[in-house]
């Protein structure tokens, strides 16, 4: 098949859209098809066209930005020649310009396949809440057209206001991951690289300091883990300075860390042998989302690979990893004391007792999850 992705950010820029955008492609290439992604330059510095292993990456100059979207003039006329090449096209949503790529596609009698990766609520301004507005509507229009909507989560699509009227056309799938289990040698090199003692008892927040994250909320509760385990401390792995329209929030985090001096320390944005390292490292990954703009978290199923518990928002489908291992606890939203009480009762089990059941992380692999898409995508070729 060929197969068209697109979503507004991609590789390298990363995300939990992303990433799973530049999953899915690999996955889907590693099976014989032919694969384009259809993005943004989102960086000038960034080829426009951008041959990979496996597939292809095809950018669209940006014009200028409307809070986290993208306005692309030369948008209509480049999808077009990559839709009338595509059998299937697979759009990645929440997704400003989806409404283009739907359009076209439905002109030319396309299959549309959206990836529903969550529900839009922005914080911050006025202008940002309108972009996040007209991008919800707009995705609402590209919904009604679609001819299948994957999402990670039942649990989360029939709790989300917009993906709950369409229902019908809902499947679920496993986000993909690589599952591969990290040597104590390799532990232990990153121990020493980053500083980590091995009598550490390591915290870790996986992600982009983004305000749906609720950073505030574990840096609200660390003063009482500290009071019950000493050694304890954060180690935070993930973009901090480039994530676009969070300069405000990335400022507020920084106030709130500062009194932790070393016991709250920034990795940064690590390669994908090295995130894999840090999971083992942690004795327990912390995830504080806020909102529906977080639908399930691939960090919980990353730091589960490596047996690593979780204490999660008690969100639809962000609890879904907890809740289907037992692995961790989840906590309400926005209650440090509710934090500080999971993360204390962890660390006080000791890794021991950690165990994810095999069959649980096998369907999140990436081929596991392209086998799925290319028998979704077949049969929906087949039904034209």
């Amino acid at each position: 098949m060929k197969i068209l992705i697109s979503s507004t950010y991609f590789h390298p820029y990363s995300s939990g859209l992303s990433v799973y955008a530049l999953r899915l492609a690999q996955g889907l290439a590693d099976l014989g098809h032919d694969v384009v992604v259809l993005t943004s330059q989102h960086k000038k510095d960034l080829p426009k066209a951008d041959p990979q292993s496996n597939f292809h990456i095809v950018r669209v100059p940006v014009l200028t930005r409307l809070s986290k979207g993208v306005i692309m003039p030369s948008l209509p006329k480049i999808a077009r020649q990559w839709i009338i090449r595509a059998d299937v096209v697979n759009l990645h949503l929440p997704q400003f310009e989806s409404i283009v790529l739907s359009k076209i596609a439905k002109e030319l009698g396309k299959p549309v396949l959206v990836t529903y990766h969550c529900d839009l609520e922005m914080s911050g301004g006025a202008l940002n809440k309108l972009a996040g507005n007209v991008t919800m509507r707009l995705g609402e229009e590209v919904l009604r057209d679609a001819t299948l909507i994957v999402q990670n989560s039942l649990d989360y699509a029939e709790n989300s206001p917009l993906l709950s009227k369409y229902m019908e056309k809902v499947v679920e799938s496993p986000t993909p991951i690589i599952v591969k289990t990290v040597s104590e040698e390799r532990a232990e090199k990153f121990r020493l690289e980053h500083g980590i003692a091995k009598t550490d008892k390591v915290i870790g927040l996986a992600g982009r300091v983004a305000s749906e994250k609720g950073y505030e909320y574990l840096a609200m509760a660390f003063p009482s883990i500290l009071e019950k385990f000493p050694e304890a401390r954060i180690v935070h792995a993930g973009a901090w300075k480039s994530v676009v329209g969070e300069s405000a929030y990335q400022s507020q985090i920084e106030s709130y860390i500062l009194p932790f001096g070393k016991k709250w320390k920034n990795l940064g944005f690590l390669s994908d042998d090295d995130f894999e390292a840090f999971f083992a490292v942690c004795d327990v990954l912390v995830f504080t989302s806020l909102n529906r703009t977080e639908s399930y978290g691939i960090v919980q199923l990353e730091a589960m690979t490596q047996g690593t518990p979780i204490v999660a928002s008690d969100l639809p489908g962000v609890r879904q990893p907890v809740l289907q291992t037992g692995l961790g606890r989840i906590v309400p939203l926005r209650d440090p004391n509710a934090i500080a009480a999971a993360v204390i009762e962890i660390l006080g089990e000791g890794r021991q007792a950690r165990f994810v059941p095999k069959e649980f992380l096998e369907k999140f692999q990436q081929e596991a999850v392209a086998r799925r898409y290319e028998a979704w995508m077949e049969t929906l070729l087949a039904d034209e």
